[in-house]
């Protein structure tokens, strides 16, 4: 059996698990797959009709935070992909429902897991974890030994970061059937592709202002995006690494970045590199210099400060979202290769054909939107 864990407020790590349940269907065809989310839209289990065969796809409706829910979940499971969080870089979420979900929620299911003999446990990560820190220090092809003086500031960074290091710390936990629960972690870069609603985003901002992006990040600051595909390739090219026996001492208790061949590129530059087939142009460069845009950005910050004991207000943008803009920040996916087996099964050209596809679906409704307002 395969236990699939997936959460509604997930963002784009939806999109991971969907593709993550197909690819499960179609290569590993396990007796069962259970999908637990708090709500699984019925689009969902009707675009995997294709690729069921004889598995059993089962649809486990419920929260990660409810330890008797998640032991009835993981019994007779033999490995877990721990996707579940909730994606802010805001900080527009409140801290106690963001740890309760991304921090208690992961050791909840660590312990079902435990408690349950579930040999193997993959855990969702995030660049994030890792920086940029406010300083803006670059990495550029960094591995999983680059030293970087991290300072975490969003909740969100936090709260992953300690949820990825309970993860780690539980490899190696007896089971009471016994063996030892192995787990490992995966930190995707920016996670592009179908059903990203972050990209959504941009279009539609770029469609209020006249089919122009916004710039928010200088050209010069070289990031890595990973597709989405790619992304469930790996969670499946560490399950199988966990699940043998001559890989899993290795792969066990470790983290791997996860990225692929899209070239490096700005955030902005590459919103545009996805949209411009669609008619999109892109701003020549940041709405201010950027130290005047840092202090806008303070001046924001400072004055939802001043009326937070009145209202919760949150910036549109926040000196830390900024460095993250602007910063290069870039990883190399070559130990997820050594010792994963890890190879990217989507190269740029199909990525982006595929991401521009089915933007341009959606385009349509932003611009209706836009009319009838």
């Amino acid at each position: 059996d395969s236990l699939q864990i997936s959460d509604s407020e997930s963002g784009n790590k939806e999109t991971t698990s969907s593709r993550l349940v197909r690819l499960l269907l179609e290569e590993e065809r396990p007796a069962e797959i259970r999908l637990l989310d708090k709500h699984v839209q019925p689009e969902v289990l009707d675009g995997l009709e294709d690729c069921r065969g004889d598995s059993r796809l089962t649809v486990l409706e419920g929260d990660v935070r409810d330890g008797d829910f998640l032991r009835t979940a993981c019994r007779g499971a033999t490995v877990v992909f721990h996707t579940a969080s909730i994606i802010d870089v805001r900080d527009s979420v409140e801290y106690s429902e963001m740890y309760s979900v991304n921090v208690r929620g992961t050791q909840l299911l660590l312990e079902a897991c435990v408690s349950e003999n579930v040999s193997s446990f993959i855990y969702t990560s995030t660049i994030e974890v890792m920086g940029p820190n406010p300083a803006g220090d670059a990495v550029t092809n960094g591995t999983e030994d680059t030293a970087y003086k991290s300072s975490l500031k969003f909740n969100y960074s936090k709260t992953k970061k300690e949820a990825e290091d309970r993860t780690l710390a539980a490899h190696g936990e007896a089971l009471p059937g016994g063996g030892r629960l192995a787990t490992c972690v995966l930190r995707p870069m920016y996670i592009f592709g179908e059903g990203c609603r972050f990209l959504l985003g941009h279009m539609a901002d770029g469609v209020r202002n006249r089919d122009v992006l916004f710039r928010m990040s200088r050209p010069e600051a070289l990031v890595n995006p990973v597709y989405v595909g790619n992304v469930a390739a790996a969670h499946l090219q560490a399950a199988r690494a966990l699940q043998d026996p001559r890989r899993r001492e290795r792969a066990g208790g470790q983290f791997y970045f996860v990225s692929d061949d899209t070239p490096p590129v700005s955030y902005s530059d590459f919103n545009h590199a996805v949209l411009a087939p669609l008619g999109f142009g892109i701003q020549d460069r940041l709405p201010l210099p950027f130290p005047v845009f840092y202090a806008f950005c303070l001046l924001m910050e400072a004055v939802c400060a001043l009326l937070r004991p009145f209202a919760r207000l949150v910036p549109p943008l926040s000196r830390q979202l900024l460095i993250m803009l602007n910063t290069p920040f870039s990883f190399s996916y070559q130990k997820a290769r050594r010792e994963l087996g890890y190879v990217p099964r989507y190269g740029w050209d199909e990525a982006r054909r595929r991401t521009t596809q089915w933007l341009a679906e959606q385009l349509p409704a932003q611009r209706d939107k836009l009319r009838r307002k």
